[in-house]
């Protein structure tokens, strides 16, 4: 392995950090800051394609690893890695940053100094909870992305800022709470706060007090996790996030900070307490049900557009936690490849809305009428992004419902049934206006990546999942009955489908 390889995470990780610090040395020359930031974010998205370029597809565990002695006592490493799951959303992540410096190009004036700063800061932070192998690490990184989001909300949102940037910031704080106490529970139990050493001492029965334990260890990650999907009843700080954020930050909020819930619940509670996780399946997979029929319901009737594409992100994410706990193949594939699809989608849905913000300053659906005539490229892309959304086939959102519905229907048919009718119900409104300039070459600019990549996810799935299918397939091994080992994987069902959809 060359000195790439071997660093390449801790470059992608801290490149946007690195970036922050010497970007608050620089003067006070707005445009400068501003493709300062634009080239740092870019610099980054290039290096975390080095990811998947060399990532050896059909290997089991993690690669790229680092895992370096950092603390002695307590007995800390700097340990990261990757697998298919994990990577792609830090490809998604560096993927989506550059895409919210364009779209703050003209909306934030003031502080921009400062804006960009937390933009690079949070996005460290946000790449080092996909990357941290060690539980304090990831701790530490999992705190930190609240301060730049709160700060983003609170400084360059809309009306109502502070208080949706207190409301999200004590939700998730408090909910983290209940997943340090179980963190430092694991660690005084094995000595170590390493997720690879903790897992195998789990898996051989090496934990003293471990079986009575599990089930508190298991509600104290999931509090944190559900809080942050969101999941409900433990939703309703979202929709007043999104609502008040700068675009970027409504972006990055259902971009990446929401995947970081599901992420979660795959990475920690499955893989770490895989019977706590199948014996509380059926509560957790009710909430789901309840949160992708209740969040298209609600958002039907919001008279605020950005409210209402919250309230879809709450229902595509309740798809993500069934596809978890349905503990088929194709179901957890179709987890992780709706976390990315929904990123795409639902970035792009805040960007369209950012820019008709800036033209008329609300986000109230009556407020606009005939926007097709004077704005036909923004209509076009609003409409294709939508159909995306909705789950088109062709499209990416269709792929990742279509495994995840696959895998609970397998799992049983009653899930399948209930979330099926979710999609029915998951309809987004178009806009209208009649007297509104178009898109202009930076906005198209900003846009045109998001449709391209929610086109080919829709129809080269395999891109994705043949990296995917491995990781998700050895997180199953202490799942896999003979009937589940038996059934099709996610490759195979997408590659059947791509044949009758051609046809």
């Amino acid at each position: 392995m060359n000195y790439i390889d071997r660093n390449i995470i801790t470059i992608v990780t801290f490149l946007p950090f690195a970036g922050a610090l010497l970007l608050s040395i620089f003067p006070r020359r707005d445009r400068d800051i501003r493709w300062f930031a634009l080239g740092i974010s870019l610099v980054t998205l290039l290096a975390s394609l080095h990811l998947p370029w060399h990532y050896v597809r059909g290997l089991e565990g993690f690669q790229f690893e680092q895992n370096v002695p950092w603390i002695s006592h307590p007995n800390i490493h700097y340990h990261l890695g990757i697998d298919g799951i994990s990577m792609w959303l830090v490809v998604l992540t560096t993927f989506l940053t550059p895409l919210c410096v364009l779209i703050s190009w003209k909306s934030v004036n003031n502080q921009v100094k400062e804006f960009f700063i937390l933009m690079l800061i949070l996005e460290t932070a946000m790449i080092g909870v996909f990357v941290a192998l060690d539980l304090f690490l990831f701790y530490f990184f999992w705190e930190a992305t609240l301060i730049p989001m709160a700060l983003i909300i609170g400084i360059y949102g809309h009306g109502r800022r502070i208080y949706a940037a207190v409301k999200f910031f004590l939700y998730t704080m408090i909910a983290s709470v209940f997943m340090l106490a179980a963190i430092i529970w694991l660690y005084t139990h094995t000595g170590s706060f390493d997720f690879v050493t903790i897992q195998s001492a789990i898996q051989s029965g090496q934990v003293e007090g471990f079986s009575t334990a599990a089930k508190w260890l298991f509600l104290g990650f999931f509090v944190a996790f559900a809080v942050k999907v969101p999941l409900f009843p433990l939703h309703t700080w979202l929709p007043d996030a999104h609502v008040e954020a700068p675009t970027a930050g409504s972006v990055l909020l259902a971009g990446v900070l929401l995947k970081m819930g599901t992420y979660g619940l795959l990475r920690f509670n499955v893989g770490l307490f895989p019977e706590q996780a199948r014996s509380n399946a059926p509560w957790i997979i009710v909430l789901a049900i309840i949160s992708i029929i209740s969040g298209a319901l609600v958002a039907m009737v919001q008279p605020n557009v950005k409210k209402l594409i919250a309230y879809t992100s709450v229902s595509h994410l309740g798809f993500v936690v069934l596809g978890i706990f349905s503990f088929t193949q194709i179901g957890m594939d179709g987890a992780v490849y709706q976390m990315l699809g929904h990123g795409i989608s639902t970035g792009a849905l805040f960007m369209l809305l950012g820019m008709i913000y800036e033209r008329r300053h609300t986000y109230e659906i009556s407020e606009y009428g005939g926007i097709a005539t004077p704005m036909p490229v923004y209509a076009t892309f609003f409409t294709f992004i939508m159909l995306s959304s909705v789950g088109l086939p062709i499209l990416n959102g269709f792929v990742g419902e279509f495994l995840i519905l696959s895998g609970a229907f397998q799992a049983r048919q009653i899930y399948g049934i209930l979330a099926a009718t979710g999609v029915i119900w998951s309809a987004c409104y178009l806009l209208w206006n009649k007297s509104l300039q178009d898109m202009d070459a930076r906005e198209r600019v900003a846009m045109w990546p998001l449709a391209i990549a929610a086109l080919v996810m829709g129809v080269a799935p395999n891109l994705w999942l043949h990296s995917i299918d491995p990781s998700v397939s050895f997180a199953l091994k202490q799942f896999t009955s003979g009937l589940q080992a038996a059934a099709p994987s996610a490759t195979h069902v997408t590659q059947a489908l791509m044949q009758v959809i051609g046809r």
